[in-house]
């Protein structure tokens, strides 16, 4: 049976396979994860569908294949499938297990189970297997991994099941204590970087080409205002702390200026559309993206229907992609959909910078650190809490009378943020 190159995300053509996770000779059982996938989209494991022997790895690490293309054969259990079936489970499989997976993740046990012998298992788990996790409350690093290079099967968990060996729910003041972290990456001094060859791939390479694309595609201009924040700054201080009491998480600025941008938006739709096959297309929904580093990945989660949430609602979201990006549990929904961008250099320390327009979109905003500094108020000194905000724009769509009426409505948002007229909530 041949395995192809799954659907990835509506609009995503094509993956680039990072690694393979099984090798010739290797017996998968259905839904074990063969290969791990990056697109610009998600990173994602291809599952198995179907139990059987690897015969034929037909794509190397690195090589980018268009969807449907053959990536390995294997000799399946049951050779009476017939190819209609083939087709059809490949789709399934696509769009239940491919689109909501997440790059392999890495348990931490609570302070209850760790443990100071060797792992079980190595903490890399198919999307299926998760979710039979997850529906069974089991602490997965207790799991005995007997698949390739430890990894945890299905056949693994059902014996786990079966045995009666898994965890009741843990009450909600422990669940804090249950982390999900990244692979432990080594310390690289500048002197051991120095005079390397670091080859690009992955994440990485994604992050360059759209990057490439965007710069030759997209003439570029920018425009900055300078807005004054200091009630802004008043506000947010105000509710910090019972805010972050009774929500669990914080209220951070960055949630302010992104409600400002989606009502902004509202009002000038030029703003939220893009330039496609020689046509403007104004999009009919304010999703904004948001920039998330993490070690050496970008990745940009979007929150959908951004005009429609509180400051309050758009806080959680912004809290939760960000956790979901830094821990690889993004699902594709998580990421498609963007309509306009909004990053949060100032986390930096930056007061100024140009972003690049994440392409297919007409602009991009940079919100920059705010300060204190000196400023003139009716010809008088006066010490204010002062932001940058810097846009850049597609010139094909957008002049600087859009971007300046448009820049100048989020400056009168921002600093109409009063403790007497703002609702979180």
């Amino acid at each position: 049976m041949d395995i192809k190159m799954p659907k990835l995300g509506e609009s995503v053509h094509e993956g680039t396979l990072e690694q393979w996770l099984v090798k010739v000779g290797d017996r998968v059982e259905e839904y074990d994860a063969l290969c791990e996938v990056i697109t610009d989209k998600v990173t994602a494991e291809v599952p198995s569908s179907y139990a059987g022997v690897i015969t034929a790895l037909h794509v190397e690490p690195g090589d980018t294949v268009a969807i449907g293309t053959v990536i390995c054969s294997l000799d399946s259990d049951n050779e009476n499938i017939a190819t209609a079936t083939t087709e059809a489970t490949e789709n399934t499989a696509a769009t239940e297990d491919v689109e909501i997976t997440k790059k392999a993740q890495t348990l931490t046990p609570s302070k209850h189970t760790q443990a100071t012998d060797h792992p079980k298992n190595n903490g890399r788990y198919s999307p299926v297997v998760f979710r039979i996790a997850s529906e069974n409350h089991v602490d997965l690093s207790q799991v005995i991994g007997t698949g390739f290079e430890g990894r945890v099967t299905k056949k693994d968990i059902e014996l786990y099941l079966q045995s009666g060996q898994q965890h009741q729910p843990v009450a909600h003041d422990q669940v804090t204590e249950t982390t999900i972290q990244q692979p432990a990456v080594p310390a690289v001094s500048s002197q051991q970087l120095q005079g390397q060859s670091i080859p690009v791939n992955g994440v990485r390479r994604q992050i360059a080409n759209k990057m490439v694309q965007s710069v030759q595609e997209i003439p570029h201009a920018w425009m900055t205002v300078e807005v004054d924040a200091t009630e802004l700054v008043a506000t947010r201080n105000h509710y910090k702390s019972s805010f972050k009491t009774q929500e669990g998480y914080n209220l951070t600025y960055f949630a302010f200026f992104v409600k400002a941008v989606a009502e902004a938006l509202k009002k000038y739709p030029m703003l939220n559309s893009s330039w496609q096959n020689d046509e403007i297309i104004v999009n009919d929904t304010i999703n904004l993206s948001i920039a998330v580093a993490h070690e050496d990945k970008l990745f940009v989660p979007v929150i959908h229907n951004a005009d429609d949430k509180s400051i309050k609602g758009i806080a959680k979201e912004v809290h939760t992609l960000a956790q979901k990006a830094r821990q690889n549990q993004l699902t594709t929904e998580d990421m498609t959909g963007g309509t306009f961008t909004v990053n949060n250099t100032g986390t930096f320390g930056s007061i100024s910078s140009m972003g690049i327009i994440n392409h297919p979109q007409a602009a991009i905003l940079q919100v920059e650190s705010i300060v204190k500094r000196p400023v003139v108020i009716n010809d008088m000194l006066a010490i204010r809490h002062m932001v940058n905000l810097c846009l850049s724009i597609d010139h094909r769509i957008l002049d600087g009378l859009q971007a300046g009426q448009f820049l100048n409505d989020i400056k009168k948002r921002i600093e109409s943020y009063t403790l007497d007229s703002t609702s979180i909530y």
